[in-house]
């Protein structure tokens, strides 16, 4: 059976008066209805464009020079304009980062929410206005009747955010691609909504592409895990194998950067220098010049992503060509079958 969504070697440019930037190389995914899968990095990583190219929303003059995005196992890639529009847009939603800026300063939230399901729909405003009151109460917003003729400013940040998840959903969306949408929220809040997004994910069967620089957010929520790294997946696997049993100095230095709440005195890790010019990418593995573990190979030779053995399985796939000596990294210690990875809380 095919996926609810594939994607192949997708590469996005830029082109730039300097030069090209090469924010997107290469990134292959997959996301089956009902699953949720998280896409990590840190900022500049190609999380953002990655996730924009997927709905074709990319900013000019961004473009897809390459790969394949499969919809149901239909290539939309090559579509007509229009007509890859359509089948995007009725297939897939976007939960954006900023709710504030997403949201329409002028336009009651209800109103915005019942845009939809009125002018695509077909619905009269009468029974859009309760498909939106509906969707509120759904996504967890109290007394939806009444903050129905609200405005954003009047609403606090996570229940803009909420608002933006019922937007989402009023399309009827069998896939909702969410772009950090806990940035800038306490933890209290995060977890209220990564719990609105988990639930209606189980209740519905929808797919999820969660984008966050947070993998404490991440494995809160997501079953398989990306780890981006200058435009490029670095390394990806199940949840579990991927946070227990890192096996690229990256996530390795993004798992040690998390503060233990068990462990008050634990020092973090930082990551030295500056990600890498996507105009002008050095030779060999662009974590190489960050990376504490880099040997001369490292800065000849850009690795490709392969299966990787962990506990005797190929559990995850790695672009490092020393993914083998991971027991051997500095502060690493091989977690047993029944230990749980720890990271930060979120709630």
């Amino acid at each position: 059976m095919s996926a609810l969504l594939e994607v192949h070697d997708l590469s996005v440019d830029i082109p730039l008066r300097h030069g090209r930037l090469h924010a997107v190389r290469g990134v292959s995914l997959r996301v089956e209805a009902g699953e949720a899968i998280g896409v990590v990095g840190e900022s500049g990583s190609g999380k953002t464009i990655m996730l924009r190219a997927l709905l074709g929303l990319l900013p000019q003059p961004a473009r897809i020079i390459g790969g394949s995005i499969l919809l149901d196992g239909v290539e939309v890639t090559g579509m007509p304009a229009g007509r890859r529009h359509a089948a995007l847009t009725e297939a897939v939603s976007m939960v954006f980062q900023d709710s504030l800026t997403a949201l329409n300063p002028v336009m009651r939230v209800g109103e915005q929410i019942a845009e939809v399901p009125r002018h695509r729909l077909g619905m009269s405003r009468t029974a859009a206005h309760a498909r939106a009151v509906e969707l509120m109460d759904s996504v967890g917003i109290p007394e939806p009747e009444r903050r129905y003729r609200a405005y954003p400013h009047e609403l606090s940040g996570g229940m803009r955010q909420r608002i933006g998840i019922a937007i989402a959903l009023s399309t009827q969306p069998r896939l909702i691609l969410a772009d950090e949408p806990t940035t800038a929220l306490d933890v209290t809040i995060q977890a209220q909504v990564l719990d609105v997004l988990d639930t209606l994910r189980g209740e519905q069967q929808l797919g999820l592409v969660l984008v966050s620089h947070d993998l404490a957010v991440i494995s809160q929520t997501c079953s398989r895990i990306y780890v981006m790294y200058a435009g490029r997946v670095v390394e990806s696997g199940g949840a579990w194998a991927l946070l227990g049993h890192p096996r690229h100095p990256y996530t390795y230095a993004l798992l040690q950067s998390v503060p233990d709440p068990d462990a008050p005195v634990h020092r973090l890790l930082t990551i030295p220098g500056q990600p890498p010019d996507l105009t002008a990418l050095p030779t060999g593995c662009p974590f190489a010049p960050r990376c504490a573990f880099a040997k001369t190979a490292c800065t000849q030779e850009d690795p490709p992503l392969v299966p990787v053995t962990v506990t005797g399985e190929a559990a995850q796939l790695s672009a490092c060509l020393r993914w083998d000596t991971a027991a051997h990294w500095p502060q690493w210690s091989e977690p047993s079958e029944t230990d749980e990875p720890k990271l930060g809380a979120t709630s």
